[in-house]
């Protein structure tokens, strides 16, 4: 599938659940597709999961030339 026909997918989702059960049920709903969208990177190998966290947790060091 395109990218264009992953995000009308994804609009249509999240319209539907927005409608249905109203503005939590969106937030909700965007929130599960953020975390498989995270786990899916992960698992694809696209997303180093480890060094995102050392990163938020301030352990990342930078080396200068």
């Amino acid at each position: 599938m395109s990218k264009t026909t992953v995000g009308m997918l994804l609009g249509v989702i999240l319209a539907a659940f927005s409608l249905l059960w109203g503005f939590w049920g969106f937030i909700l709903c965007l929130l599960f597709m953020m975390v498989g969208a995270i786990l899916g990177r992960t698992a694809d190998g696209k997303l180093d999961l480890r060094g995102v966290i050392d990163a938020l947790m301030g352990k990342q060091t930078t080396t200068s030339d």
